[in-house]
Protein backbone atom coordinates (compact mmCIF):
# COMPACT_ATOMS: atom_id res chain seq x y z
CA UNK A 1 0.00 0.00 0.00
CA UNK A 2 2.86 2.48 1.13
CA UNK A 3 4.25 1.59 -2.41
CA UNK A 4 1.42 2.51 -4.35
CA UNK A 5 0.83 5.56 -2.43
CA UNK A 6 4.66 6.31 -3.22
CA UNK A 7 3.88 5.73 -6.94
CA UNK A 8 0.60 7.88 -6.93
CA UNK A 9 2.24 10.83 -5.06
CA UNK A 10 4.69 10.84 -7.85
CA UNK A 11 2.40 10.40 -10.87
CA UNK A 12 0.27 13.34 -9.10
CA UNK A 13 2.99 15.78 -8.81
CA UNK A 14 4.53 15.24 -12.57
CA UNK A 15 0.74 15.68 -14.02
CA UNK A 16 0.04 18.70 -11.36
CA UNK A 17 3.68 19.98 -12.83
CA UNK A 18 2.67 19.54 -16.35
CA UNK A 19 -0.83 21.05 -16.03
CA UNK A 20 1.29 23.88 -14.62
CA UNK A 21 3.24 24.25 -17.52
CA UNK A 22 0.61 24.14 -20.36
CA UNK A 23 -1.02 26.83 -18.08
CA UNK A 24 1.26 29.20 -17.89
CA UNK A 25 1.94 28.36 -21.91
CA UNK A 26 -1.05 29.92 -22.38
CA UNK A 27 -0.92 33.24 -20.87
CA UNK A 28 -0.74 36.29 -22.54
CA UNK A 29 1.34 39.28 -21.60
CA UNK A 30 -0.13 42.58 -23.07
CA UNK A 31 2.66 44.53 -21.27
CA UNK A 32 5.47 43.03 -22.85
CA UNK A 33 8.24 45.35 -24.61
CA UNK A 34 8.45 42.61 -27.29
CA UNK A 35 6.29 40.09 -28.38
CA UNK A 36 3.40 38.42 -26.94
CA UNK A 37 4.21 35.00 -25.49
CA UNK A 38 2.04 33.45 -27.94
CA UNK A 39 3.70 34.55 -31.05
CA UNK A 40 6.98 34.05 -29.54
CA UNK A 41 6.73 30.32 -29.16
CA UNK A 42 4.95 30.61 -32.79
CA UNK A 43 7.64 32.52 -34.16
CA UNK A 44 10.74 30.34 -32.51
CA UNK A 45 9.30 27.04 -34.12
CA UNK A 46 9.79 29.30 -37.46
CA UNK A 47 13.14 30.50 -36.52
CA UNK A 48 14.63 27.11 -35.88
CA UNK A 49 13.22 25.81 -39.30
CA UNK A 50 14.62 29.03 -41.12
CA UNK A 51 17.81 29.61 -39.54
CA UNK A 52 19.98 28.29 -42.08
CA UNK A 53 22.96 28.88 -44.09
CA UNK A 54 22.58 31.06 -47.31
CA UNK A 55 24.45 31.92 -50.47
CA UNK A 56 24.79 35.21 -50.99
CA UNK A 57 23.75 35.24 -54.73
CA UNK A 58 20.52 35.61 -54.83
CA UNK A 59 21.00 38.86 -53.01
CA UNK A 60 24.38 40.83 -54.13
CA UNK A 61 25.59 41.21 -57.52
CA UNK A 62 29.46 40.97 -55.84
CA UNK A 63 30.93 41.11 -52.42
CA UNK A 64 32.68 44.35 -52.71
CA UNK A 65 33.38 45.43 -49.40
CA UNK A 66 31.36 42.50 -48.16
CA UNK A 67 28.13 42.17 -47.48
CA UNK A 68 25.32 41.67 -44.95
CA UNK A 69 21.48 40.52 -45.22
CA UNK A 70 19.36 40.95 -42.41
CA UNK A 71 16.29 38.47 -42.77
CA UNK A 72 13.47 39.97 -40.74
CA UNK A 73 11.28 36.85 -41.45
CA UNK A 74 14.14 34.27 -39.83
CA UNK A 75 15.10 37.31 -37.71
CA UNK A 76 19.17 36.12 -38.53
CA UNK A 77 21.64 38.29 -40.11
CA UNK A 78 24.34 36.97 -42.48
CA UNK A 79 27.78 38.33 -43.46
CA UNK A 80 29.75 37.55 -46.13
CA UNK A 81 33.62 39.13 -46.60
CA UNK A 82 34.62 40.13 -49.72
CA UNK A 83 37.02 37.40 -50.59
CA UNK A 84 34.83 34.75 -49.46
CA UNK A 85 36.95 33.40 -46.66
CA UNK A 86 34.45 34.22 -44.01
CA UNK A 87 30.59 33.71 -43.77
CA UNK A 88 29.04 34.20 -40.39
CA UNK A 89 25.29 33.44 -39.29
CA UNK A 90 23.63 35.30 -35.86
CA UNK A 91 20.62 35.27 -34.56
CA UNK A 92 19.18 39.21 -34.40
CA UNK A 93 16.36 41.26 -32.82
CA UNK A 94 14.20 42.91 -35.59
CA UNK A 95 11.84 45.19 -35.39
CA UNK A 96 8.57 45.48 -33.46
CA UNK A 97 5.90 45.86 -36.28
CA UNK A 98 5.74 46.21 -39.98
CA UNK A 99 5.50 50.23 -39.79
CA UNK A 100 8.90 50.14 -37.99
CA UNK A 101 10.58 47.62 -40.71
CA UNK A 102 12.70 49.65 -43.77
CA UNK A 103 13.21 46.83 -46.38
CA UNK A 104 15.83 47.21 -48.95
CA UNK A 105 19.96 48.44 -49.99
CA UNK A 106 21.65 50.57 -47.50
CA UNK A 107 25.37 50.24 -46.19
CA UNK A 108 27.37 50.64 -43.60
CA UNK A 109 28.73 54.64 -43.27
CA UNK A 110 30.25 54.37 -39.81
CA UNK A 111 31.44 52.17 -37.12
CA UNK A 112 31.13 53.67 -33.12
CA UNK A 113 32.21 51.33 -30.49
CA UNK A 114 30.62 52.33 -27.02
CA UNK A 115 27.83 54.27 -28.63
CA UNK A 116 25.78 56.80 -27.41
CA UNK A 117 21.89 56.81 -27.67
CA UNK A 118 19.31 59.30 -28.19
CA UNK A 119 15.96 58.31 -29.07
CA UNK A 120 14.13 59.35 -32.57
CA UNK A 121 11.83 62.44 -32.75
CA UNK A 122 9.34 59.57 -33.40
CA UNK A 123 10.35 57.27 -30.45
CA UNK A 124 9.84 60.26 -27.95
CA UNK A 125 6.71 61.02 -29.89
CA UNK A 126 5.57 57.04 -28.62
CA UNK A 127 7.60 57.07 -25.39
CA UNK A 128 7.51 60.65 -23.47
CA UNK A 129 8.68 59.42 -21.01
CA UNK A 130 11.79 58.11 -22.60
CA UNK A 131 15.75 59.92 -21.83
CA UNK A 132 16.84 62.37 -24.37
CA UNK A 133 20.28 60.69 -24.24
CA UNK A 134 21.96 57.47 -22.72
CA UNK A 135 25.79 57.63 -23.13
CA UNK A 136 28.00 54.11 -23.10
CA UNK A 137 27.37 51.62 -20.46
CA UNK A 138 25.01 48.79 -19.11
CA UNK A 139 22.12 51.24 -19.71
CA UNK A 140 22.84 51.98 -23.23
CA UNK A 141 20.33 50.38 -25.62
CA UNK A 142 22.65 50.15 -28.56
CA UNK A 143 24.94 47.39 -26.24
CA UNK A 144 28.56 47.71 -27.18
CA UNK A 145 28.86 48.56 -30.93
CA UNK A 146 26.91 50.03 -33.66
CA UNK A 147 26.82 49.78 -37.06
CA UNK A 148 25.62 53.11 -38.24
CA UNK A 149 23.66 52.42 -41.97
CA UNK A 150 23.15 55.33 -44.80
CA UNK A 151 19.46 55.42 -43.94
CA UNK A 152 18.68 58.34 -41.05
CA UNK A 153 18.34 56.36 -37.18
CA UNK A 154 18.89 53.08 -38.21
CA UNK A 155 21.46 50.79 -36.85
CA UNK A 156 23.36 47.23 -36.38
CA UNK A 157 23.77 47.24 -32.95
CA UNK A 158 24.43 44.93 -29.73
CA UNK A 159 21.80 44.88 -26.86
CA UNK A 160 22.66 44.04 -22.94
CA UNK A 161 19.21 42.99 -23.05
CA UNK A 162 19.58 39.29 -24.59
CA UNK A 163 15.95 38.42 -24.03
CA UNK A 164 15.14 41.05 -27.27
CA UNK A 165 17.38 38.64 -29.51
CA UNK A 166 15.29 36.20 -32.07
CA UNK A 167 12.11 38.23 -31.33
CA UNK A 168 10.34 41.51 -33.08
CA UNK A 169 11.34 43.53 -30.17
CA UNK A 170 13.17 47.00 -31.78
CA UNK A 171 11.94 50.30 -33.01
CA UNK A 172 13.68 49.37 -36.22
CA UNK A 173 17.25 49.05 -35.91
CA UNK A 174 18.75 45.09 -36.03
CA UNK A 175 20.00 44.11 -33.15
CA UNK A 176 22.43 41.20 -31.66
CA UNK A 177 24.07 40.12 -29.16
CA UNK A 178 27.16 42.02 -27.52
CA UNK A 179 29.91 39.48 -28.68
CA UNK A 180 28.44 38.86 -32.25
CA UNK A 181 28.51 42.36 -33.30
CA UNK A 182 31.89 42.89 -31.71
CA UNK A 183 32.94 40.03 -33.76
CA UNK A 184 30.82 41.81 -37.07
CA UNK A 185 31.95 44.77 -35.92
CA UNK A 186 35.93 43.81 -36.66
CA UNK A 187 34.62 42.36 -40.04
CA UNK A 188 32.60 44.91 -41.44
CA UNK A 189 33.72 47.92 -42.86
CA UNK A 190 32.76 51.16 -43.99
CA UNK A 191 31.09 50.91 -47.32
CA UNK A 192 29.88 47.22 -46.61
CA UNK A 193 26.91 46.53 -48.42
CA UNK A 194 23.83 45.99 -46.59
CA UNK A 195 20.74 44.12 -47.35
CA UNK A 196 17.28 44.22 -45.23
CA UNK A 197 14.54 42.12 -46.24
Amino acid sequence: MQHLSRRGFIFSATAAAGTTAFAQSEIVNDTATTEIEKDVSRSVRHNISSFRALDWRPYFDNLNKGAILCDTESRALHYWSEDESIYKLFPSSVPLSEDLTRRGRTRVTQKVEGPSWRPTPSMLERNPDWPKFIGPGPQNPLGTHALYLSWQYYRIHGTHDTRKIGRRSSNGCIGLYNEHIAELFELAKVGTQVLLI
